[in-house]
């Protein structure tokens, strides 16, 4: 009775294998890549809407290749490229094709810089006379074909060039770059890591003008984290980088004149004091730009038409918002400049139909559900096509829907995670499914009625696989906290028996938006849990206020008090799952990483009632420590919430800490620093508690490279083992 009490049951789960299946899965299995999923990689819809290329690995001639396929027949047309013909080239690992799809540039020796950004060496590939032809002899940023693919602009030491690819030379065209001072063309670390791009270079529709962006980062302060290497003497990673309340960038918007060879900086019909440029975009119209200034807020958003022809502006519309306003890639021009626009402005994600000059058409989509991907607008049959949680907000839908917002239809048919890449005509769309159960699936879809057309690719290898390991299910149901019902699953032990007790562990992440309940298939987080489940571990996730698809104001509740709501939700939870019979209410956990590795140590500080024991993979654990862009948009500055920002802080009470506590970092990590962490032990050492802390050399916010994933995990198993130990016991 007390079960159905609490849990109200989204759909009942299938086991994969039958329990006689006794082989275990080890963390060697996890990190070695044996339940590894086969992926269409780099997919490219060609223009002609026929055919789609994809990038290729052949294992036995360590090469890759760009293979060429048509939608209608799933037969291979073509290897437009393979690096084992390519004498420069032993492998690429990306590839963009040009406007006509004469060349492509293909990617090699890429190597990380941050999150998102990289250095590379580049090569353009000339299909039609398979001539190979280096961008540059460095390693350089971004290259990107000028729409006629005569040039291509790239990043290079923090300003921007032109290679000519029909007399081979290049042509500087910013000239002021300079290291922790100045970067023309590419983001600086808080608009690639919050705003999530790294180009900030567009080139318009007739390829004479390049809209750019200017970071003046000389007065944002410097951090610096040590990198110990193998030298004798350590050396020093310095970098910009903006902690909340601090001086950001000062950016600003220019255009460079190819005709002319001039640039000018662009001056808007309205003056903004502390802003970002989040996004800039060329429209249909070679002479128009549109860009997206936002205040530093983040609360008020403008979206700016910007004549280069006249040099006059005016705003298409303006976004503003109690809290924030998110920031997203969904603005659409179609060919007569009208446009298509997210908005949460009714309480929830919709697509919105606005004319050129920012008139509302139409509203597209209505519902207390959220539209989380948009795929785009065919305008022959004036037909918008897009991702939705209309069907439970753990579950993506393809949809269909007129461009007058009428004949709304539902494309995929099986409940679960649904993904669409369509043609360029949006004749087909290749669907990717995943649930609980079903590893990814790849399908041939009609984008008429959704039909499946072929059976592209499947991991039914991997199905075969996991046949041999004894698996739990994973049950989806939803749990009433504080007014809420909030989504939640479970991972039993292997053999349950109602009649024995159980430890269990809790895993959240609960940042802002964020989803851990969903119904899609196995990440090796998945993995680790169903081993902790074949040893008698009860593992649980909830997702809390906060977090996303159920609307703005169940997500934006957590504005000025980040973790605070978040923490009392998982305590709550933990409280009540605790009453359940099968739970040993003496041994509960919890863990995360980053924003979760904050609320595991305040769940673990504020709530030692329940939770005996937690795992913090670093965490933040003060928001005056993280940036501002991320940290602003949900708290507002420490000068202006400083109750927001230490009242929820861990080593602010470290005096609470009662149970056992594992603190992990990487001392390389330029997101979340390793200050964090050092703030935290400090704090605990004082008041004299006693805890486990780990620290991995030189390994970033993803510790990860060689054997580290591997041995983390096996710390925070041996550290589960010690703590709340897997023995079962017997009522």
């Amino acid at each position: 009775m007390l079960r159905k009490s609490l849990f109200s049951i989204l759909f009942v789960s299938f086991s994969l294998i039958s329990l006689a299946q006794v082989k275990e899965i080890t963390l060697e299995d996890i990190w070695n890549g044996s339940f590894r999923t086969e992926r269409m990689e780099v997919l490219h819809s060609m223009k002609n809407g026929q055919q789609y290329s994809v990038l290729n690995f052949n294992r036995s001639t360590r090469s890759t290749s760009i293979d060429l396929y048509d939608y209608k027949t799933q037969s291979k047309v073509a290897a437009l490229v393979d690096s084992k013909d390519l004498e420069a080239i032993p492998y690429f690992t990306n590839y963009t094709f040009s406007a006509d799809e004469s060349k492509i540039i293909l990617a090699t020796e890429v190597e990380s810089i941050y999150r998102r950004s990289t250095l590379g060496v580049f090569f353009v590939y000339d299909i039609a006379s398979r001539q190979l032809q280096k961008v540059s002899d460095s390693k350089i940023q971004e290259p990107t074909f000028s729409p006629d693919a005569s040039q291509v602009a790239y990043g290079f030491n923090n300003n921007l060039y032109l290679k000519d690819l029909k007399s081979d030379r290049e042509k500087q065209i910013t000239f002021d770059g300079e290291k922790n001072k100045i970067i023309n063309g590419i983001t600086d670390w808080v608009y690639e890591e919050e705003f999530a791009f790294v180009r900030a270079y567009e080139w318009n529709a007739d390829g004479q003008k390049i809209a750019f962006l200017r970071f003046d980062e000389t007065a944002v302060p410097e951090f610096s984290m040590d990198v110990y290497g193998q030298a004798l003497y350590q050396t020093q990673q310095v970098f910009k980088y903006p902690k909340a309340g601090e001086q950001n960038a000062v950016v600003s918007l220019h255009i460079y004149d190819l005709n002319k060879h001039l640039t000018n900086e662009v001056k808007l019909e309205k003056s903004y004091n502390d802003f970002y440029i989040p996004r800039i975009k060329w429209t249909s119209e070679a002479s128009i730009l549109s860009a997206q200034y936002i205040n530093r807020h983040q609360n008020e958003l403008d979206l700016w038409a910007i004549d280069t022809a006249s040099n006059t502006s005016s705003i298409l519309l303006t976004e503003t918002d109690a809290a924030y306003v998110d920031v997203t890639d969904n603005l659409t021009f179609l060919k007569d400049n009208s446009f298509i626009w997210t908005s949460e402005k009714d309480g929830h994600n919709h697509l919105y139909h606005y004319s050129k000059k920012g008139k509302l058409i139409n509203q597209l989509t209505k519902g207390n559900w959220e539209v989380t991907a948009y795929y785009g607008c065919d305008e022959r049959n004036k037909r918008i096509y897009y991702q939705s949680v209309e069907n439970g907000s753990i579950n993506r839908d393809v949809y269909a829907v007129g461009l007058n917002g009428k004949k709304k239809r539902r494309l995929s048919a099986k409940t679960g995670t649904n993904a669409a890449a369509f043609s360029a005509d949006f004749t087909y769309y290749i669907n990717t499914f995943s649930s609980a159960i079903t590893p990814p699936i790849y399908t041939l879809n009609s984008s008429s009625d959704g039909q499946v057309l072929k059976t592209i690719k499947t991991n039914d290898a991997l199905v075969e696989k996991l046949g041999a390991y004894t698996i739990s299910d994973k049950v989806f149901s939803t749990l009433s906290v504080n007014g809420n019902d909030l989504n939640m699953w479970t991972i039993k032990p292997l053999g349950f028996d109602p009649n024995k007790s159980y430890p269990m562990l809790m895993y959240q992440y609960s940042g802002p938006g964020s989803q851990e309940v969903a119904n899609r298939w196995n990440d090796s987080n998945d993995y680790w849990y169903q081993m902790l489940a074949q040893q008698g571990y009860y593992v649980v996730c909830v997702d809390g206020r906060g977090t996303g698809f159920k609307g703005a104001n169940f997500k934006k509740v957590t504005y000025m008090n980040l973790v605070k709501y978040e923490t009392e939700d998982q305590i709550a939870a933990a409280k009540q799952l605790s009453k359940l019979p099968f739970i040993d209410e003496s041994r509960i956990g919890i863990w995360g990483w980053s924003f979760g590795g904050q609320m595991s140590t305040n769940c673990l500080l504020k709530g030692s009632s329940i939770f005996k024991m937690a795992i913090a993979v670093a965490p933040v654990t003060n928001w005056r420590f993280y940036d501002t862009i991320y940290t602003e948009r949900y708290m507002r500055t420490p000068q202006e919430n400083a109750a927001g920002y230490d009242d929820n802080s861990p080593f602010n009470y470290p005096e609470k800490l009662e149970g056992d506590y594992l603190l992990v970092h990487g001392s390389a990590d330029d997101n979340v620093h390793l200050q964090n962490t050092m703030r935290m032990v400090e704090a605990l050492v004082q008041a004299d508690k006693q805890f486990e802390w780990a620290i991995y050399p030189d390994k970033n916010h993803g510790i990860y490279g060689g054997n580290t994933r591997l041995h983390l995990y096996k710390k925070m198993t041996n550290f589960l083992s010690k703590t709340l130990g897997d023995k079962i016991s017997s009522k």
